[in-house]
């Protein structure tokens, strides 16, 4: 949904940037849910609707299992934030998202963690591999993008977008990782993927000798995980919302 589009009033617009914060919200809880945050640190931001291309992150400072709709922090691709808050913003956050929201019309949503499963893999030259089932539903959709330091340097940001190109996750290495999504839920949902396969390599290669399926056999995966958006909107999301509801409410607040 375009909402610069003359057929969208600005009333759907504010509605529908109610609608992104409360999904954001959500996210920035379910990620300590599952253990993935690091303390202050990481982010996720998401896009509102409109020609301006703001966007929204966390209040630097806040617990991920705090954050609230209304508590978010609105910026600019300048970095300036808009509206009336004393919240600071992470600068190497702004770096990192301000750079794929401007080049990605796509990304709705840009997750970046640093979970322990997902740094490790980082760290290691093979990066990730087509071990799994779910790995192998991440074919052809991860770049790399190497270590230059903490994300601070504006400078930066055509390196990392030109290897982001058009997938979907990629491994920052010696770092962590980063997703995009058209929406939060399918932002969440692939990073779910990506995590639970960097847990999975982490685990096998504590074990015996690695065994990597057939070529032929990771391109009928990767043919069958086509609709990931349908599967995330429609089925996961809604679940995750009602485990939050049972067990961290007051998000949408």
């Amino acid at each position: 949904m375009n909402a610069h589009a003359p057929d969208i009033t600005p009333d759907q617009v504010d509605a529908l940037e109610t609608a992104i914060r409360i999904d954001l919200a959500a996210a920035y809880r379910l990620v300590a849910l599952f253990g993935w945050d690091d303390l202050v640190f990481t982010h996720i931001s998401a896009r509102i609707p409109g020609p301006e291309h703001h966007f929204l992150i966390n209040p630097y400072g806040w617990m991920f299992e705090e954050i609230t709709a209304s508590s978010l922090v609105k910026v600019d691709l300048d970095g300036q934030v808009v509206g009336p808050t004393k919240a600071m913003v992470n600068p190497a956050g702004f770096t990192i998202h301000s750079a794929v929201h401007a080049a990605r019309a796509d990304a709705g949503c840009v997750m970046h963690l640093h979970t322990v499963s997902g740094t490790a893999v980082s760290s290691q030259e093979a990066g990730l591999l087509p071990l799994n089932q779910t790995a192998m539903l991440l074919n052809g959709r991860v770049a790399y993008h190497d270590f230059e330091g903490v994300a601070l340097n504006h400078d930066e940001r055509p390196r990392l977008v030109a290897d982001l190109g058009d997938k979907t996750a990629m491994i920052l290495r010696n770092h962590g990782t980063l997703v995009t999504g058209r929406s939060v839920a399918e932002a969440f949902t692939t990073m779910y993927f990506l995590e639970r396969s960097c847990q999975m390599q982490v685990a096998a290669q504590a074990g015996g000798p690695l065994r990597i399926p057939h070529d032929h056999v990771q391109d009928v995966v990767e043919q069958q995980s086509q609709g990931l958006s349908v599967v995330a909107d429609k089925l996961v999301w809604p679940g995750l919302l009602r485990r939050l509801d049972r067990q961290n409410p007051g998000y949408a607040a």
